[in-house]
């Protein structure tokens, strides 16, 4: 599915967040409520991309899926529009977030 916004179209849905306080500010509390929906996680919810994005902001969307328990993404246009090189920094950047080989914050990495 697309990474969720905070944008609630519905009036109907938009009350039921209120009076729920279900937390959504932030990417990864709309990822965890995300996944808090399939089945409290027992479904597995891949992320799909989307247009081509700097690798900061590619990398700050893999850190949030990661924190919000998802289970990854779909990084085609965003990896195979780079030139090699770069697209293989990227792969790395990506797989040591998901293993957890560095800070999940970004001012930490």
């Amino acid at each position: 599915m697309k990474l969720p916004s905070d944008h609630i179209e519905q009036d109907a849905a938009r009350k039921v967040y209120e009076t729920a306080q279900i937390p959504i500010g932030t990417l990864v509390e709309r990822v965890r409520h995300v996944v808090q929906c399939t089945f409290n996680g027992r479904r597995v919810v891949i992320f799909s991309g989307g247009a081509a994005q700097s690798d900061e902001v590619v990398l700050e969307q893999i850190r949030a899926i990661d924190q919000g328990g998802g289970f990854g993404s779909i990084i085609g246009r965003n990896s195979f529009q780079r030139p090699r090189p770069e697209a293989l920094r990227l792969f790395h950047s990506i797989m040591d977030i998901y293993s957890g080989a560095v800070p999940a914050h970004p001012a930490l990495v």
